[in-house]
């Protein structure tokens, strides 16, 4: 068979690191309603104040952690792309980007005028929520419907807890576990928690501590945070750490909300303070270093833990194009069931 696409699709970045491509990224990113959740007049109004500064800030950001051939989240999809065209036995590969280019549009357009019949959409992202997976089927589903192509689309499901995932997250980290360390923090992509509890149906989203520990298979479904712990926990276990030897946190909190906690910034300070000295943190949320990875984490996350009284903080690289995420990827994606 020639005629099954797989499309992967990730996050996105900007063209270049001038401050206007930086703009129109972060525009078409924060005004996505699955990203911010606010009627469009309010969205548009915050999104425009957070226009002003934000730029600036995050070219500068993205310029220190930019590579000769581009944008790092791009650059290793693409290598990603590459890898995984060799074990894809049913037609070509493509690769997509929510935000910025290769766009998702871009992107079933070419499949549909190669003469695919089929495609199977994988949102680069372990766990499930609004603003990475819905977000993803939502934009493909609107290219399907304003072509009117004829397209069966398979979709990954969320594999936070599938064996070839996390199978391929030990085998990445293990030459870097192997090393002395004092913890091991999962940093987890943050996000607010009224996403968590527009989506729980059992209406006590984040309501005791261990919640999200305890959750049904019906709210597991769709609750992010609950999700991230499962994959520490399972991640952990497969290594044998012990439960002082590894915590979770969350990342890259975006204006005055509330965010799901603990906060990564404040696990680097009492980590700091508490006397740990090496430190190792993995982001477990990201299939593909990106500035959340390199940036914030491996530069200003450094810094800051420095600064609390740590020596040095190692950085585990992602899964990127490890081969054993290779194969659990083209694993997972051959048997997403049809859901558009």
């Amino acid at each position: 068979m020639t005629d099954h696409a797989l499309l992967l699709v990730n996050l996105g970045s900007p063209a270049s690191t001038e401050v206007a491509d930086v703009r129109r990224y972060l525009n078409q990113f924060l005004m996505d309603p699955y990203v911010i959740d606010l009627p469009w007049p309010v969205r548009r109004l915050l999104v425009s104040l957070i226009l002003i500064k934000r730029p600036a800030q995050s070219a500068h950001a993205y310029a220190s952690i930019w590579w000769p051939e581009g944008s790092p989240l791009v650059v290793l999809s693409r290598r990603l792309q590459q890898a995984i065209q060799a074990q894809w036995r049913h037609g070509p590969v493509e690769l997509a980007m929510r935000y910025g280019q290769p766009s998702i549009e871009s992107a079933l357009l070419r499949l549909a005028e190669q003469g695919i019949q089929q495609v199977t959409l994988a949102p680069l992202y372990p766990q499930f929520a609004d603003s990475t997976v819905t977000t993803v089927i939502e934009e493909a589903k609107r290219v399907v419907r304003a072509h009117n192509l004829n397209l069966r689309i398979a979709v990954l499901p969320p594999f936070y807890d599938q064996p070839e995932y996390l199978d391929a997250l030990v085998d990445s980290a293990k030459p870097y576990l192997q090393q002395p360390f004092d913890h091991l923090l999962l940093s987890f992509h943050g996000l607010p928690e009224r996403h968590l509890h527009k989506l729980d149906p059992s209406g006590h989203c984040l309501q005791g501590a261990d919640c999200c520990r305890t959750a049904s298979p019906e709210v597991l479904a769709h609750c992010y945070r609950a999700q991230c712990l499962r994959s520490a926990a399972a991640f952990a276990s497969r290594l044998g750490l012990g439960p002082e030897q590894w915590s979770v946190s969350f990342q890259s909190r975006l204006g005055r909300a509330k965010w799901i906690e603990p906060y990564t910034e404040t696990r680097l300070d009492e980590l700091g303070k508490q006397g740990v000295k090496k430190l190792l943190v993995m982001c477990p949320a990201f299939v593909a270093d990106c500035i959340e990875t390199l940036e914030e984490i491996g530069d200003r996350g450094l810094e800051q833990f420095q600064a609390a009284g740590g020596e040095s903080l190692q950085l585990v690289p992602c899964l990127n194009d490890h081969p054993s995420w290779v194969a659990a990827l083209n694993s997972l994606s051959e048997r997403a069931p049809l859901m558009l």
